[in-house]
Order: C-alpha cells, then structure tokens, then sequence
C-alpha cells in the first residue's frame, strides 16, 4: 500500500482540466474491499433503532391520532386531515423502518464473512476453467471512458475470458463530427490488445518452457523461484510505467491509475518479495504451485477483445435500450452465422457449425454485464465465479458487487451522488441477507443457463428477437430480478467492494439519471404479485420482511416523494405535528448520518442529503408520472441514457423552475404560519427553505440555473424544422430489382437503395 501512496502523491500533482469545487474532498483513495467487521455495540445501536423508531410511531398513533377522535365531534374535514396525514407519516416512517432493516442485515452479512484465501482461488482455477463473457455496452461514451472499462476486465486474472464491447451508435444516423469518436472507439480492443501482447508472449513463452523443463519432478529448483521473482518484478515494473504514462485529467483517471495499475502491480511485488524470502529460507516449492504462479501471469495479461455493432445487422433488434443491445448480442452466442446482403441491409443467417461463416460467435457458462463507465478491480471475476461454483450457489443466477462512487469528486453533488450510491451499497448488502437482492445493471456475473430459463421470443418482420432481458420499463434490471425470482432462482451480492462507476458531476446529467430509475417500479409491481402467489402455490413461508423490502424498493420512490408534497403542500392542522413523529424519524437519521460518516463522509451530508431530495422532487414525481402514463396507454417510454460529456449537460426548463418554487413556497408557508401561530408547521417550512435554497446553490448553482432558464425560454422560441419527403412520384422513382425480387410488389414502397444512397450523399456533404 506504500507504494500505491506514493505514486498516487506523484500522480496527483498533475493538474486535472477542471478545479475543485468548495466543499469538495481532494483524498482519490477508495474505501477498503473488505467491509469493517461492525462491533457488538454497533449492531446492538442498530437493533435499538429498529425497536425506537416502531415504538414512537405506536406512541404517536395511539396518544395523537386517535387522541383527536376521542375529545369530541369533528368536522368531516379534520377527519380527513387526520386520516391522510396518518397514511403520509406511515408510509414514510415505513421506509424509515426500512432503512434501518436493511442496514442491520449488511451488518450480519460484515460480521460473518470471510474472505477466500488466495491459494484457494488459484488452486482451484488452475483445474476448473468456466467460460465468461463480459459484455460492455455503449452508446455515445468518450473512448477513454470505454479504454478504462475495457482494460480493467481484459487485465482480469482469468484465462478462459472474452471480452466484447457492444456499440449501438448507428453509423447512419450519427453526426459527421462524431465518427472519429466512432473511429477511435472501434480501434480500442486493438489497441488494448497490442498494448498487453509484450507482456502476455513474454510470460506465455515462461510458463511453455517450465511445463517442458519440470515435466516428472515434484519439487522446484531453487534458481526458478529467483527467475519467477524476477519475471513478477518485470510484470510489477511494467503496470507501474503503464500507470506513469497515464493521462490523468481527473479523480477517475486517478482512480484507474492507482486502483487498477498499480494496485495489481503492488500486488505482483509483494508476491516477487515472498519468493525472494522463500528462497532466502531454503524452502522449495512443488511444482504444482509453481505453475499457477507462472500461469496466473498469463492469465493477467491474456486478452480477446472484440467488438459488435448490431445496427449493422437488421436481423436483430434495433430497439432503442441497453436491454435489447445485451439481447441481441446474448441471442447470438453459440452459433455460426453467415452475412447475406439484401436490399434493407445484412442478415445474418444461421449455419451449421462445421461448415464455413462470416461470424461464429462463442458461447461461454457465465456473462459479465458491465457499463462503459465502470471499472472493476483484478479479482472480481476470479471471486465471483468462485462464489457461483460452489455447491450451496446452484441456484444462484446472479451475483454482483454493488457499485462504489469514484473518491476525489471535482464537484460537490458529484459528491454527494456519490455519498447515496455508496449508502445504496450497504442497503443492498443488506437485503441480500433477507433474500431480496435486486440486479443492479451496472456489473453482474450472470449464470447464462438461467437467462435461458427466463427468455421470450418473438418473431418480428420474419426474424427471431430474444428478450432475456426484458425492457419494457427503463429499469430493466429490476424488472428481471423478478422474473428469475418467478423461475426459482436467487439473487445475491457478494459481500465485498470490488467495482466502481461513475455517478453524474452536474445537476443535469443526475436529472436524467433520476428521473429514470423513479419510472418503472410500480409497472413491476404484478410481476411482485405473481412471485408471491406462485410461492405461495408451492406452499412456500416467504419472509414478511423479503416482500417489504420489495416493495419498498419498487415503489417507495412513488410513496415517499407523494407523501412528501403532501407535508410540503397541504397547510395541515398544527395539532397533527407532535414531537413523537421526530422521535419515529430520529433513529433514521441518526442511522445514515452513521453510515455516512463509515464511508468517509462527514455527519452534516445527512442534511445536505435532505436537501439534495428536496431539489430531486419534481424530478422523481415525474418519473413516477411517466409510469402511470405507460401503464394507462400501454405505450413503452423511451429509454433515457444517463449523459456522460466533458461539458455540463443543461437542465430542463420544467426542472430548473421547480427548485425555486419549492423554495419560493416553503417562505410563503413559514411565513403564514408564523402569522398563525403555527410554531410546528412554520418550523419544518423554515428548515425546507433553508435546505433547498442551500442545494440550489451548492448543488445547481445560480450562474448554471440562470443560463438554463434562458435556454429554456429562448428554446421555446424555436420550431423544429420538418424535413420534407423524399420525392417518391412515379417519374422520379426507379425501379430496383433487388428491391421487388426481396420485398415483392408493395404500392408506396420506397426503394431501400434510395434511401441509403441520399444518406450516403448527406455524409458526403457534411
């Protein structure tokens, strides 16, 4: 770990392109794999917590609501009033409840786990090689986002890996200034490849010549071991020059620089300096372990990139969405397929597998999903896979390391993005622990057989699509949690940090974002309900605290923000508040103030935390309104891709206006209540203004919500051009034979061919 320090000092006085941020933190270094095993004082805190916040809520229920029924005649009203405020505060202190719940299941899972030696891992490896595939999606990344990506799963110590990258830019759509992007990315896998051969050759020629030289013996010479030390050294020494020559513009190129280079670097002299000391000692090892020494070399720097664009082909899906970019690909795998060109485009027909084909794409036991903006450390592969080998975990179709924030945020909602996604990996851990893991798209270790088990197929214009995945909400990992679940099997995150992802550094990539992940968890819901019923069919008990924790996930977005504009809005009688429903909210608050402070962060984010929702409410309600909207006129909302540019990605003008008003309406309610003596009411509207006002202008901030408004309303001034229709009449249109020979005869159909030459003359120009 000196080392990686040291280097990171060095690395760091490089000057990054953008400043900090006030309120920032500057420390790149991430928080520890291994979970801090939590003390019996701590899990006891979180134990009082849970029994606290029932408590006061019973209390409050009991001596305040139903208090009010019982000193006389009341309006129907106040009835009213204190039915809808009871519902509100339950719902919210339910979630609070959960919270609390999930955390203390992470704390069992900390508390128990151990981690799996590394000999172990060789050993076992060395005999059982299953195949994996690491599909990395992308569309429209910046090819260092994709480079990082993509040599962090290629230096993955696993040989028996494939690697391939699925780009879903459509070459005929995109913009003429965007294909030397387009250009670089496709060179990435080469370039990757060329950059890795010297040290991969160097120890693939090692590892021949000790198979050959050691072929009966079954113990090693003592000159190997000083010889293997030296080629561990070579390996170290080559990471870290690689890492020197790094272009670090950012706590992300920090991060890959330090994390991923010189970790396993560090990682490879400390094994070169056991080796020096063991032959220092006199020891000898057996041969067996000294080839998955040699071997584990190899395995490092072996890679197979390739890459796929399926756009290219119309024989597969085009929709556009990361599920159907996965599924058009994972639909493929197995099989041989030659390229046939039509007047629409290339098919790919399907061949048997000994005659001769334009494309044979492998198969492989276990897919690896990965974003083209995560990164993951060198051995989650090699402790996934072994995690799902294991005899108790053949019913596991999924595990995951729930992603980490990137340390050193510029920005500081980038920041506190990060605090919540950091919180979210705790909670996750901890639902795990009452088996109600949910697939987090951004990495997963995927057992294939069990997409196999949850696949629909359907034909479209003559050809097969595949939906392993389904997309028929934006959250399409949610949404398969449940459809394996339906099929029996289990979901499961393993309990340690082992990948990273980026989280959004401006206010409106983080609404696109946002606004996202709040639309699709109430359309999941009766798949929820066919779960359960098809449990309870199989006369199985399931946990009251699993479905909780379900639905809480699912819908508590839809709840909480609703109950939120409720307490915000509707100026509710001053003798609802009471001091019970803080003390029902304190333990929760007090709980993520904790954990926030466990992860590095400071106690007071809680409250910048709060704001930070405040600003996000219009945002999540909007999310949720767009799920009723599909689920009232049956309509799929397009998918929003969560915008990953140098520059600040612009805020909606609906969405840069509707801070203000919450802050422009909370002063108007303390302000009334003030005049009402509503000293409750007036208090709570008090703190929201001062909570939304400070994200505004810590999160947002005054100049950037300024340039939006303008362009919001100099936008509304502006109609978009209608391109005119291509001229079809009769004297113009010329008759291709390919097109009537493949389609037939179809009055108004425009010749493919023409279509393709006017975009190609539109390239031209541009």
């Amino acid at each position: 770990m000196e080392t990686i320090k040291a280097n990171r000092d060095k690395s760091t006085t490089n000057k990054y392109s953008k400043k900090y941020q006030w309120g920032t933190e500057k420390d790149t270094s991430p928080l520890s794999s291994f979970h801090d095993r939590p003390s019996v004082t701590k899990i006891a805190f979180s134990r009082l917590a849970i029994v606290f916040t029932i408590f006061f809520w019973v209390l409050y229920v009991t001596s305040i609501i139903f208090g009010k029924f019982f000193e006389g005649i009341h309006t129907y009203g106040f009835t009213m009033e204190v039915i809808s405020y009871l519902v509100v505060v339950t719902f919210l202190t339910l979630s609070a409840l959960l919270y609390l719940v999930a955390r203390q299941g992470a704390f069992q899972r900390f508390s128990k786990h151990v981690r799996v030696p590394r000999a172990v891992l060789d050993r076992y490896f060395s005999v059982h090689q299953p195949s994996i595939t690491v599909l990395v999606p992308a569309y429209n990344e910046e090819p260092q986002v994709i480079r990082k990506t993509l040599l962090s799963a290629a230096l993955q110590e696993y040989s028996n890996i494939r690697i391939v990258l699925l780009i879903d830019d459509d070459r005929k759509k995109i913009k003429a200034a965007d294909f030397p992007r387009l250009n670089e990315t496709l060179q990435l896998g080469n370039k990757i490849q060329e950059i890795l051969s010297e040290p991969y050759l160097r120890f693939k020629k090692d590892l021949t010549n000790f198979e050959n030289q050691f072929t009966n013996k079954k113990l090693v010479n003592p000159k190997i071991i000083l010889k293997l030390s030296d080629e561990y050294k070579w390996a170290a020494n080559w990471l870290n020059k690689l890492a020197d020559n790094e272009k670090i513009e950012d706590h992300v190129d920090t991060f890959f620089a330090d994390q991923v280079l010189r970790s396993l670097a560090n990682d490879l002299d400390l094994v070169a300096k056991a080796l020096d000391i063991s032959h220092k000692e006199g020891a000898q090892l057996i041969k067996n372990r000294v080839h998955q020494l040699y071997g584990r070399l190899v395995k490092i720097f072996q890679s197979e990139i390739s890459i796929f664009e399926r756009k290219q082909y119309i024989s597969v899906s085009h929709e556009a969405n990361k599920a159907m970019n996965l599924n058009a690909y994972i639909g493929l795998m197995g099989k041989n397929y030659r390229e046939e060109k039509t007047p629409d485009g290339v098919i790919l027909n399907q061949v048997d597998s000994h005659k001769k084909g334009d494309i044979k794409i492998a198969d492989s036991e276990f897919l690896l999903t990965l974003d083209a903006d995560s990164i993951l450390l060198k051995d989650y592969c090699l402790r996934l896979v072994y995690f799902l080998q294991q005899p108790d975990n053949v019913d596991v179709a999924v595990t995951q390391t729930p992603y980490s924030s990137f340390r050193g945020a510029l920005t500081r909602i980038e920041r506190l993005s990060g605090a919540t996604t950091d919180i979210q990996h705790i909670l996750h851990q901890g639902m795990t622990h009452y088996g109600a893991t949910f697939w987090v798209g951004a990495n997963a270790v995927i057992r294939k057989c069990a997409l196999d088990d949850i696949v629909k197929t359907e034909w479209i214009g003559g050809f097969e699509v595949k939906r392993y995945i389904q997309d028929n909400t934006v959250i399409e990992d949610t949404e398969s949690s449940i459809d394996l679940a339906i099929k029996g099997w289990k979901l499961i995150n393993y309990p340690e940090r082992l990948s990273y992802s980026a989280t959004p550094p401006d206010f409106g990539s983080l609404v696109v974002q946002r606004r996202r992940w709040a639309n699709g968890g109430l359309l999941i819901l009766p798949k929820l309900q066919a779960h359960m019923i098809s449990i309870k069919n199989k006369r199985i008990q399931i946990p009251q605290l699993e479905i909780l924790l379900r639905l809480n996930y699912m819908a508590s977005i839809a709840w909480s923000n609703i109950g939120l504009v409720f307490l915000l809005a509707y100026p509710y009688d001053g003798r609802l508040l009471s001091p019970l429903v803080l003390l029902a909210a304190l333990p929760y608050f007090m709980a993520m103030a904790s954990d926030l402070k466990y992860c590095r962060y400071n106690y007071s984010d809680v409250i910048r935390i709060y704001g930070f929702n405040l600003i996000l409410l219009p945002v999540n309600l909007a999310g949720v309104l767009k799920s009723i909207q599909q689920a009232l006129t049956a309509k799929k909302i397009p998918f929003a891709r969560t915008p990953k540019v140098k520059n600040r990605t612009a805020v909606e003008l609906p969405f840069v206006l509707s801070p203000l008003l919450i802050v422009a309406f909370s002063a108007f309610t303390f302000w009334r209540n003030i005049n009402q003596q509503n000293w409750g009411n007036a208090a709570f509207a008090g703190f929201n203004t001062i909570a939304a006002t400070w994200a505004i202008v810590s999160f947002i901030g005054l100049g950037n919500m300024l340039v939006d408004i303008w362009l919001g309303f100099t936008d509304l001034l502006y109609v978009t051009k209608q391109k005119k229709p291509l001229n079809n009449s009769s004297e113009n249109k010329k008759l291709d034979w390919k097109v009537v020979l493949y389609h037939g005869e179809e009055e108004g159909f425009i010749p493919h061919s023409s279509i393709k030459e006017l975009i190609s003359k539109d390239i031209k120009s541009n």
